[in-house]
């Protein structure tokens, strides 16, 4: 095997690994007594002594229920330790264990299912309506949590003898790079999920390459929060922990990530969009909240100055002096504390696009969040920017083995040995996505720059063409307007088609149940302040603001406040919060037909008069 197809870390003195079970059993090794894995507060932790432990009886239990290698394990949990025992089990056994998001439907388990041959599950108490109302050839229900008719307990596969000439050692040695190490649906915007073949050698690529850039061990900590179900915690998270030695502490509900950064002080903490500018909103009320006059213009002033320098650092202008250290003494690196935000050393950003606004504000507060891009096809990340290629508004250049070009139509192509296998049981689905000199095609329209940094444009299918030809990014217009105010949760820019571009907009729960307490309407529900007039000469006032990012044509000229939230699993987000704009279209048909009368409803606001 070559170097790029092994992996070596400090910890693993000298050793070269191509599989996550060989990499594992070296991790183990190291600081056996230390706590690998833990749940917030500490209630649960389970040292690399006792994860090994673990591992290798439910191995044996899975093996006693027919799992070998080959085998398709399903698993549908929250965050929580025994995600990483299973899966590390499956995985020495040569079966690939595969997780399905907790929001799926009966219809969408049946599907996943069929598709992946499975006849194990692993899952809790509170999933099992679902998996009794899907028909699936599912033979063996594993609970983690108790016991239930028809299903069998972790405890009893972890008490279950291994069978007659089980031999663990060799199970896991015989596991090889090419061999499948999981699954990852997509998440389905435009058609059923395609179930993405990830092997071992892909994975290995991937911490290979992040190696060279982030430094980690058994001295960091970071957080489980987002699904299993998607690469980016199956990476940052499990194979980190894995591979790296890095603990885990696990949040079972993403909306508790808040209060459990302050019990974890992550050194590393990776967050979709969407939970940074749900931080940033936190900040800023607290800030409004402040009753001193004099706590409150410190921390106006202090602010201001951690504004300016990002400004300055992203001109390229220096990294700020003695006014920064000031302010960041005073006030940055409390808020930083009080947020469990104060040791992170990697903090980054992926799976949709983030407003530079929002890049640039945590840049200011002292915590540089670096932007990713990659795929489940490309194992996560494939180009990042770092702490010495702050670009923001880009995402940076590939890390390494990754090699980018851009087609005739400006469609971005990636190569290296990050890309999938291939689609499962959809070999068509393949050839279309990769051609035969291994050039991926993304489905994103992008830009590079001279020094190699790709900016992402939108998605190729996603871009919207006026009435008079003008070709436009939803996804830049939404971040426009959801940069401009913490109110604005969710945004669906319109216009395909169109004369103008139109939005609906969805306010974020939690800063409007901030704004009803401010407004004396603490008992109000989201429908009752959608249409309160207060609510919406301020979102009205953060579009205008928003709009003046934007290209005229860009701008949205009407938009509505949708009187309901929208979220992740549901019809109009992915789980990954991303906007599912076929089902959006259908589903506000009507909202969307006002938007573009010549005497709209009450609902609807004109920003052209």
């Amino acid at each position: 095997m070559t170097a790029a197809e092994t992996i070596t870390f400090p910890h693993q003195t000298g050793v070269a690994v191509a599989t996550l079970p060989a990499a594992f059993q070296q991790t183990i090794t190291v600081r056996p007594e230390a706590v690998a894995l833990r749940t917030v507060g500490g209630l649960q932790e389970i040292t690399w002594a006792e994860y090994a432990r673990r591992v290798e009886t439910i191995a044996g239990g899975l093996a006693a229920l027919g799992v070998k290698r080959g085998d398709t394990v399903g698993i549908m949990l929250t965050n929580r330790p025994e995600f990483h025992l299973v899966d590390a089990a499956a995985l020495h056994l040569g079966a690939v264990p595969f997780s399905i998001y907790n929001t799926s439907s009966p219809e969408q388990v049946e599907y996943l299912f069929g598709n992946a041959e499975n006849s194990v599950v692993v899952t809790e108490q509170v999933f099992l309506p679902v998996l009794t109302a899907a028909n699936t050839g599912v033979s063996t229900t594993v609970l983690v949590d108790g016991v239930a008719t028809g299903a069998i307990s972790l405890a009893d596969v972890e008490q279950t003898p291994a069978p007659e000439g089980f031999d663990f050692a060799a199970s896991w040695q015989a596991v090889r790079p090419d061999d499948l190490a999981t699954l990852i649906y997509t998440s389905g915007t435009t058609g059923p999920p395609k179930g993405v073949e990830i092997t071992h050698r892909n994975i290995v690529a991937e911490m290979t390459a992040l190696a060279e850039i982030v430094q980690a061990g058994f001295d960091d900590r970071a957080i489980s929060y987002l699904p299993a179900a998607h690469i980016a915690d199956r990476v940052s998270s499990h194979a980190a922990n894995m591979m790296r030695g890095i603990q885990i502490t696990t949040v079972p509900d993403p909306r508790e990530i808040a209060a459990a950064l302050p019990d974890v002080h992550p050194t590393f903490f990776f967050g979709v969009p969407r939970v940074w500018q749900k931080i940033r909103a936190g900040i800023e009320a607290k800030l409004a909240e402040e009753s001193s006059p004099v706590k409150k213009a410190l921390a106006g002033w202090a602010f201001g100055v951690g504004a300016s320098t990002a400004q300055a650092r992203v001109d390229g202008k220096g990294s700020g002096g003695l006014a920064y250290g000031l302010a960041d003494r005073l006030v940055l690196h409390k808020v930083r504390t009080a947020l469990g935000l104060d040791q992170v050393s990697f903090a980054g950003s992926g799976a949709a696009a983030i407003p530079p606004e929002v890049l640039k504000f945590f840049l200011g507060l002292g915590i540089p969040v670096l932007e990713v891009w990659g795929m489940s096809e490309t194992t996560g990340v494939s180009t990042m920017t770092t702490s010495d290629n702050l670009r923001i508004g880009t995402v940076g250049t590939p890390v390494r083995g990754m090699e980018v070009k851009l087609a005739d139509d400006g469609e971005l192509l990636v190569r290296g040995p990050v890309v999938m296998r291939g689609y499962r049981k959809q070999p068509d689905k393949t050839a279309e996505t990769i051609d035969a000199d291994g050039w991926l095609s993304t489905g994103d329209i992008a830009t590079i720059d001279d020094d190699g940094n790709v900016t992402i444009v939108d998605r190729k299918k996603e871009l919207m063409i006026n009435e008079s030809g003008k070709n436009m990014s939803p996804t830049n217009i939404e971040n426009a307007m959801k940069a401009a105010s913490s109110l604005i949760g969710q945004v669906a820019a319109i216009g395909d088609a169109r004369p103008y571009v139109s939005a609906l907009v969805v306010l974020d729960p939690d800063a409007a149940a901030a704004r009803a307490k401010k407004l004396d309407l603490s008992g109000a529900d989201l429908t009752e302040l959608s249409a309160h007039p207060e609510v919406v000469d301020e979102v009205a006032v953060a579009i205008r603001a928003g709009n003046q990012s934007l290209s005229r044509v860009e701008q949205v000229k009407r938009f509505t406040i949708v009187p309901t939230a929208w979220d992740p699993g549901g019809d109009e987000l992915t789980p990954t919060m991303k906007l599912r704009r076929k089902p959006i279209a259908t589903k506000y048909a009507n909202e969307i037909g006002e938007l573009y009368q010549a005497q709209p409803g009450r609902s609807v606001v004109d920003l052209r008069s």
